[in-house]
């Protein structure tokens, strides 16, 4: 079998691409598995920062309904084992991962396909594509996070619309709402995503990796319990390598070399 999520590593910039185009990179179990493993050696292999894209024309179609390449991929009838062995702990390691992620959208990310996609830090999205909650087309309810992460980005009463019509969302219209970074053209999508991962791979990783935490932290919480937080971040922060670097790097009037330490 055939990489189900294939692996590039070029400097500390990582590219992970799910690669099921056949499918539009539809989701089974075999596919997390080889995600978990890639990610894995991804991080093993000392990348600063993770890109991740679908091959083909599609980014990620949401759950596949037929099946999959595995014996084990045969659809569940209790779909909530499915979420909490596969789906939830994949978006979890994305939410906890210690680089930076950034989604380079390349085609349609629909359903679960759509949680994923907006689950990194940074999302470039291609011109032609589009995005849709589609789960009430097929009498589900949203998952793989998308309540959570799109509720925060539009609010109460889009994420309703969006959750509740099931409706086609253009790359513009995805934009608009603060659900992507940055619109370009097709064939940009993936230099663009790779251009601002190998930028975040020079800075301040560990710093990074609080500021990701933080912001959450930040959705979630009061005014006074985001003070204490930050001030817990900032005394973690202040004490690595790379601050020591930045410090030293505007006496000396140079810019400085951060190694993630």
């Amino acid at each position: 079998m055939a990489d189900l999520v294939t692996f590039e590593l070029d400097g500390a910039v990582a590219t992970l691409t799910l690669n099921r185009p056949d499918r539009l990179n539809a989701l089974t179990p075999t596919l997390f598995g080889h995600w978990q493993a890639q990610l894995d050696k991804a991080l093993g292999d000392g990348a600063r920062a993770i890109v991740i894209t679908g091959a083909g024309k599609g980014f990620c179609a949401g759950a596949d309904l037929t099946g999959g390449d595995g014996p084990g991929d045969a659809l569940d009838p209790d779909l909530s084992k499915t979420l909490e062995t596969y789906y939830n702990p994949m978006i979890r390691r994305l939410a906890d991962c210690p680089v930076p992620v950034m989604m380079a959208i390349n085609g349609p990310a629909v359903g679960a396909g759509m949680g994923f996609a907006l689950a990194g830090d940074i999302a470039i999205m291609a011109k032609s594509a589009v995005m849709m909650l589609a789960f009430v087309n097929i009498g589900l309810v949203p998952d793989a996070g998308t309540t959570w992460l799109v509720a925060r980005a539009v609010g109460r009463a889009k994420a309703l619309e969006l959750a509740m019509l099931g409706e086609k969302i253009s790359a513009d219209e995805a934009l608009a709402m603060g659900l992507v970074n940055k619109v370009v053209e097709d064939d940009a999508v993936l230099a663009e995503a790779q251009g601002l991962a190998a930028r975040l791979a020079a800075g301040p990783t560990k710093a990074l990796a609080l500021i990701r935490k933080q912001v959450a932290f930040a959705l979630d919480n009061d005014f006074d319990e985001v003070l204490r937080e930050e001030a817990v971040n900032q005394r973690a922060a202040g004490f690595t390598q790379d601050f020591a670097e930045a410090v030293a790097a505007f006496a000396e009037k140079r810019n400085p070399v951060f190694k993630g330490e």
